[in-house]
């Protein structure tokens, strides 16, 4: 069974990026529906026994009480940077299986994006990443909870945790879903997501699909677009480290 460790950013404060689309409340809105999708994600897969989520927004507590989940302040945890916050966290829930470190801005991920992560950590007993649809970021690591890696999670995160895994020893895969590679930070995020919205999760769907929110973001990012097809549900396993 896995443990499962989620960072929330003050909501308040969330997705700064989009804020020539959208308004303080709306990006809150949108953090929180992004969230709750991934917590409910997390909430009914077989394999999650316990989640924690990492977070100094005012709701958290609630959120993760929604959910089963356990919270953590940052200030409980001894505060930091995300990368000590979160191997603090993984450190005080570690048990005998894999632990999952994921990002709370994954509207698309799946059940199914889960199967695959631990299939394959179970398979090479190592570290899997999931990166994000640009090959270069870190949305999701699973790893044994008894080997926490050292976290990179920043710009150019993949190749470094890639490199520090298996400088300390260990299988590194390196994976691309659809689910898990597309996160939401700026305007070209949102609009993958927003032409993938019918595979989203049900709280980003209330929020912007056939809504006037979601008509008045679809005429907006028109002009960015549509997203790459080669990501559309394109699974990469790449042993050893390596990216292609």
């Amino acid at each position: 069974m896995a443990v499962a460790v989620m960072p929330l950013k003050d909501l308040v404060r969330a997705k700064s990026r989009l804020a020539g689309l959208l308004s303080p409340s709306e990006r809150r809105a949108l953090a929180q529906a992004m969230a709750e999708d991934v917590l409910a994600v997390l909430a009914g897969h077989p394999e999650v026994e316990r989640t924690v989520l990492v977070s100094d927004d005012p709701g958290a507590g609630l959120l993760a009480q929604k959910y089963g989940a356990d919270c953590r302040s940052e200030d409980a945890l001894g505060g930091g940077d995300i990368n000590s916050l979160l191997y603090l966290a993984c450190a005080g829930v570690a048990g005998t299986g894999a632990s999952l470190v994921l990002h709370a801005d994954l509207p698309l991920l799946s059940g199914g994006d889960l199967d695959a992560v631990f299939a394959c950590q179970r398979r090479t007993g190592g570290l899997v990443i999931g990166c994000d649809r640009h090959g270069t970021g870190t949305n999701l690591l699973a790893f044994p909870a008894r080997r926490i890696p050292q976290f990179h999670f920043g710009p150019g995160s993949c190749a470094r945790h890639r490199d520090s895994g298996r400088d300390a020893g260990l299988h590194v895969d390196v994976m691309r879903r659809q689910g898990s590679a597309c996160d939401v930070d700026d305007a070209a995020d949102l609009a993958q997501v927003m032409a993938m919205l019918p595979g989203a999760g049900q709280y980003s769907r209330a929020l912007l699909a056939d809504t006037e929110l979601g008509r008045r973001l679809n005429l907006a990012l028109s002009s960015l677009g549509g997203p790459a097809g080669e990501d559309k549900g394109a699974v990469n396993h790449h042993g050893g480290g390596g990216l292609a």
